[in-house]
């Protein structure tokens, strides 16, 4: 069977699919590895423990608990039990890179991502945890049950490759409405002036792309509504405009890859439109050997009627399950980022309904003086991904993901009450804990703990690149953000005591 025939085929489509898949989720369960024992470990930030108990008390019993946010850490949540979940994915996910996946593999992994999603709390609130967890679900039906080869001999069902267009469909058109509906920068074109300077994590490039003219800026935004509010529906059509919108929508993410850190979001964006290239496309893109071991399985393919039937209920399944987001997507009241049922299986997403027009900062500093206040020698705790010092060049991050800075970025438009495990920072940081330290990019306390620490509140501004100090931020002071605090001060104390983080 030829791959450029014109019946599309897509096994080279499946092929990309799933690798792709398999390195977001490498890096997603990375991150774990590395920050979920001091995020919601047995003593982290938001410990596990303590959030299961809130969620029976509030539900009335563990049962009622795990059908609302299922979970393996109902059974299980100590700190190896996190760690062992975490690792276990990655593996897995490592298997999927190098080619081989099947529905066993590929559900255990989606089991074990959406576990740690759901215990998450804060630090795993992000649209594209869901977004994953969607993604993951709709590849367990590109698979045969059993066989793992990269070419097995059943054919990827074509519901399953449209349900990953309607995933694309839903995923583009939602953010390109939210920003329509949500901010008057986003209408009248202006929205790239601020996003740059403001998004979460800037990038290398960040700053090249905030300074450039107006003009340019401004096509952008227009770019941004090409990709968003008109290519979706040419999903839809025959294989030329497939092709089109597909590459519109792809250049768009890598667009925002190179503008700055937003964690695997975009990459994991790319996947479902995918789904819009069949094998005629990939046969002129990929390695001859890929193409002829695609042609090779597509001459000796074998109908699956199991994997047929199966491909047909999911797709009926998710029809079902997207009337929700659908209806939200067309309210004036449309919500970003929301599941609408307990596996997040059909979900909605958006992204930068509205654009900040100013970049605040929380900085935590620490003292080893006996004094407080301004004659105090203080000490910033560096994040590795946040802007601190304003000589610094923002460093690559992405598809990586820093889950603390992110937090910090959305607290600094709010207040330490409105974060509260922020509290429970500080006092381990007066502590120099090992597990919260190493949130930061270095300790500037390595031998002693601070005495004092406060949170500064600063507004950031991009420094011109051609300016003679060689600085890539201004800054200037706002408020105090949070209260000098020690580690006998009876308020700070007391607070935790009533969180349950002090023992």
């Amino acid at each position: 069977m030829e791959l450029n025939s014109n019946q599309p085929s897509y096994w080279l489509t499946r092929f990309v699919i799933l690798r792709l898949l398999g390195i977001i989720y490498a890096v997603a369960f990375l991150v774990a590895i590395n920050q979920i024992i001091p995020l919601i470990g047995t003593n982290g930030l938001l410990p596990l423990g303590l959030y299961l108990k809130q969620i029976t008390t509030t539900l009335g019993s563990t049962g009622a608990g795990f059908v609302r946010l299922p979970s393996v850490f109902w059974f299980w949540h100590s700190n190896t039990a996190l760690l062992t979940v975490a690792w276990l994915g990655f593996l897995l996910s490592c298997v999927i890179i190098i080619g081989y996946a099947n529905v066993p593999l590929l559900a255990i992994i989606w089991i074990l991502y959406m576990s740690i999603v759901h215990m998450g709390q804060d630090w795993y609130g992000y649209g594209w945890e869901i977004q994953l967890n969607e993604t993951g679900f709709l590849a367990i039906f590109l698979c045969p049950l059993l066989e793992m080869r990269p070419f097995p001999k059943q054919a990827p069902p074509l519901p399953v490759i449209i349900l990953f267009r309607w995933l694309a469909f839903r995923i583009m058109l939602g953010a390109g409405l939210i920003k329509f509906r949500g901010d008057a920068t986003w209408r009248n074109a202006t929205a790239l002036y601020y996003y740059f300077e403001t998004q979460p994590i800037p990038g290398p490039l960040t700053r090249w792309f905030h300074f450039l003219p107006h003009t340019v800026l401004k096509i952008g935004v227009w770019f941004n509504w090409l990709a968003e509010l008109v290519a979706p529906w040419f999903i839809w059509w025959h294989r030329l405009s497939r092709h089109i919108a597909g590459s519109v929508i792809i250049a768009f993410q890598f667009f925002i890859i190179l503008s700055g850190n937003l964690s695997f979001l975009n990459w994991l964006t790319i996947i479902p439109a995918l789904a819009c290239f069949d094998d005629s496309f990939w046969s002129k893109l990929l390695p001859a050997v890929l193409v002829h071991k695609a042609e090779a399985a597509a001459s000796i393919a074998e109908e699956s009627k199991p994997m047929v039937i199966t491909a047909w209920i999911a797709t009926g399944l998710v029809v079902l399950l997207s009337i929700q987001p659908v209806l939200n997507m067309l309210s004036p009241n449309q919500a970003m980022n929301s599941s609408y049922d307990p596996l997040d299986l059909v979900n909605t997403y958006g992204a930068f309904g509205s654009v900040g027009q100013e970049r605040m900062n929380v900085i935590f500093e620490g003292t080893s003086d006996d004094t407080t206040g301004n004659k105090a020698t203080w000490k910033p705790y560096i994040y590795k991904g946040l802007p601190v010092l304003l000589d610094k060049r923002p460093p690559q991050i992405a598809p990586y993901q820093l889950r603390l800075d992110w937090q910090m970025w959305f607290a600094s438009m709010s207040t330490a009450d409105q974060y509260p495990w922020t509290y429970n920072l500080v006092w381990k940081l007066l502590h120099n804990n090992p597990d919260a330290v190493r949130l930061f990019a270095e300790n500037p306390f390595p031998q002693k703990p601070p005495r004092y620490i406060r949170a500064v509140l600063y507004d950031y501004k991009f420094a011109r690149p051609d300016n003679p100090k060689g600085l890539y931020w201004t800054r200037t002071e706002v408020s105090e953000w949070l209260p000098v605090l020690s580690d006998s001060d009876p308020r700070l104390i007391n607070y935790l005591e009533s969180q349950g983080w002090m023992r």
